[in-house]
């Protein structure tokens, strides 16, 4: 990596002028700064092909500093190396004070400047980032925008269907597919208990894992088919609760129920809700976590899209 000029010109100044002895200049600057003993300890030694004589201090400064040029590195040492400069009061070591004093002056003249560069350049790079991040989020809400416009089409065309069979598995596979999209880790319909259990799906968020039931029927759904969720839910591990999707919604004495039951582990959801979350009017995660948190603090399993979205906008 290339040092500039003045750089290069204030580092040869710090070698040379702080301290005179060589040994104690590479105890002092050259070793705290980072510069490795097999660059500088030959150099301390070295003689002067003409005159025979070991290099001075001024002379091996520019040998160091090309050494170290094309480390990876350079920028970290020489800046501790002027950090090190900046903080210098140990004049007595030098061999002509006056001009330490001023090489130290021009060390920190030269630090102010360069921390002055890195807040500017730390600043560009962490705009660059909130940039990025901003273009990635915008990519990521077209996606959930387009898929979910697909998604939500599939919905209604389900809603005219007159197969209850064939609109009870495709629904499985849309809510899949919402959840997939929305990054809430799913898996699809699945067998346990060597067979014998039959899952339409599950999910994982927040810690707690949950089984999913579907039903599309034209019948509204009844507190036996809820009992069968529960079933599975007792089956399985304690972090485990369950949410019951019926499109077309339940009986009336579905919820009082669910609230008598002293296990309550079960959240409720109809088509309204449903069909809001694929039109992008709430977020899946939010509403998931907000009908929970009314289960557990108000004993309420069915938390409605339109209270929930009433009490977010009031």
């Amino acid at each position: 990596m290339e040092i500039s000029v003045e750089v290069r010109r204030v580092a040869i100044e710090i070698i040379a002028t702080l301290v005179h002895i060589k040994s104690t200049m590479s105890e002092l600057i050259l070793k705290p700064a980072g510069v490795s003993l097999e660059v500088y300890q030959p150099l301390l030694y070295r003689r002067d092909e003409n005159t025979g004589k070991t290099l001075s201090k001024r002379q091996i400064a520019p040998l160091i500093l090309d050494a170290i040029e094309n480390r990876d590195d350079c920028i970290g040492v020489i800046r501790r190396m002027i950090e090190i400069a900046s903080h210098w009061s140990s004049f007595h070591l030098a061999n002509d004070e006056f001009q330490a004093r001023a090489t130290v002056q021009k060390a920190r003249e030269l630090l102010g400047t360069i921390e002055l560069m890195e807040a500017r350049e730390a600043k560009q790079r962490e705009l660059a980032r909130k940039e990025e991040l901003a273009r990635m989020e915008r990519e990521r809400a077209e996606i959930l925008r387009k898929q979910s416009e697909l998604l939500l089409m599939m919905f209604d065309d389900l809603a005219v269907s007159t197969e209850e069979q064939r609109r009870g598995y495709l629904l499985q596979d849309l809510l899949n597919r919402t959840f997939a999209l929305h990054e809430i880790p799913v898996v699809a319909s699945f067998t346990r208990n060597e067979g014998s259990e039959q899952i339409d799906g599950a999910f994982k968020l927040e810690g707690w894992h949950y089984i999913v039931e579907c039903r599309w029927r034209k019948k509204l759904s009844n507190i036996r088919e809820l009992d069968g969720l529960s079933g599975q839910i007792a089956r399985s591990g304690r972090q485990t609760m369950g949410v019951f999707l019926s499109i077309n919604g339940w009986s009336d004495n579905v919820v009082p129920l669910l609230k008598q039951n002293p296990d309550k582990g079960i959240i409720l959801m109809d088509g309204y809700d449903f069909r809001t979350v694929l039109a992008g009017q709430v977020d899946l995660r939010d509403f998931l976590l907000a009908k929970v948190a009314k289960l557990n603090l108000e004993t309420e399993p069915y938390y409605s899209v339109a209270k929930y979205m009433n009490e977010q906008t009031g």
